[in-house]
């Protein structure tokens, strides 16, 4: 199996913090030297090991984004995929 490579391009904000200092973040992450997208997941203090996560592309970002400020209610047609 290939390695995987990593680099957070831009760190966008830390949701939370668990007692042992690994953090919850969304970080805009390239995966394999590929274009970034955003990431959520957590993070070890150092940012060597991380835990499992969500990575979304530009426009499931911009979806999830418009259903959280309620521009896409669950009904609207515009929102189904």
């Amino acid at each position: 199996m290939a390695e995987l490579t990593f680099t957070i391009t831009e760190n966008l904000g830390v949701l939370s913090e668990n007692a042992k200092g690994w953090t919850k973040e969304l970080n805009l992450v390239s995966w394999n030297d590929r274009e970034p997208k955003y990431d959520i997941r957590e993070w070890s203090p150092d940012h060597t090991r991380m835990g499992k996560g969500v990575t979304l592309t530009n426009e499931e970002f911009e979806m999830l984004r418009a259903i959280i400020t309620g521009e896409i209610a669950d009904d609207d047609e515009e929102g189904i995929m």
